[in-house]
């Protein structure tokens, strides 16, 4: 074999160029970095889909607990499942005011409908500030050993400043005296408008009343009492200005013609 031919280093393909490199060359540390991400990434998704209908079932506790709880009956000593079953859950059409049987209560997804076109209706007037509002809403009764109606558990929503809050009003037999309001999710500021987070606060609505005797809507959460009197005043969140106006506007909104008041109107004529 001629000399030269004996000196000449054999030819290497890509990945044995690649792994003749030094460590800690360019290459070799992108290759390690994009490698790590997409390993972490895998695990992160996987972990994610295995622990989904563990989410799911916390999110429905927490669900089921913020009702108990704005309805008085929360006990932390009590299975949540077992107290939760004296609730009546009713899918509502709120533009009737009546329930409906085409959709199962203890599945009905209220958030998802007022996304779907079919199920929901675009809003002109929005004081809410929740855009589309559902054809549909999962209401809770809360009966006495009678088997009357003792207490109705309505959702609602709407925004505040940073975010949309999330949660319930506990209404009396009759439809117009607020037993408590409890909202379960919101990204207010912590401090300011989170605030609606405080027991003293949510105490304040505890026997307010929504419409005046003649059946117009008087409820308010401001700085100053209205016109109407104390009895329908829930005092500002301090420093919170516009979550406040969030407030007064989303429950303004579903206790209004647009939200539960056809409800409410059949609850005290006895039509349910």
């Amino acid at each position: 074999m001629p000399e030269e031919n004996q000196n000449q280093t054999p030819a290497k393909g890509p990945i044995g160029r690649f792994l003749a490199l030094p460590p800690d060359s360019v290459p070799k540390t992108v290759f390690v970095a994009v490698t790590l991400c997409l390993v972490a990434s895998m695990i992160v998704s996987a972990a994610a889909v295995a622990l989904r209908p563990l989410q799911e079932v916390n999110a429905l506790k927490d669900k089921q607990i913020n009702i108990l709880q704005v309805a008085g009956i929360y006990d932390p000593s009590e299975d949540v499942v077992e107290a939760f079953a004296a609730f009546e859950p009713q899918v509502l059409e709120l533009a009737t005011g009546t329930f409906t049987d085409k959709f199962d209560a203890a599945t009905f997804d209220d958030r998802a409908a007022a996304s779907d076109p079919e199920l929901s209706v675009a809003l002109t007037d929005d004081p809410a500030g929740i855009a589309r509002q559902g054809k549909y809403a999962t209401v809770y009764l809360l009966r006495d050993d009678a088997g009357d109606i003792d207490k109705v558990i309505l959702p609602i929503h709407g925004y505040g400043l940073w975010s949309t809050l999330y949660g319930f009003i506990a209404l009396e037999e009759n439809g117009n005296d607020i037993f408590g309001l409890q909202f379960y999710e919101h990204g207010e500021t912590p401090g300011l408008g989170a605030e609606v987070d405080n027991p003293r606060w949510k105490a304040l609505w505890s026997g307010k009343r929504l419409a005046d005797e003649n059946g117009d809507l008087q409820i308010s959460v401001s700085k100053a009492a209205p016109a109407a009197g104390a009895d329908y005043h829930i005092d500002a969140l301090s420093g919170a200005t516009l979550t406040t106006v969030g407030v007064h506007n989303l429950v303004n909104f579903w206790m209004g013609e647009a939200g539960y008041k056809p409800f409410l109107d059949n609850l005290k004529a006895g039509n349910l």
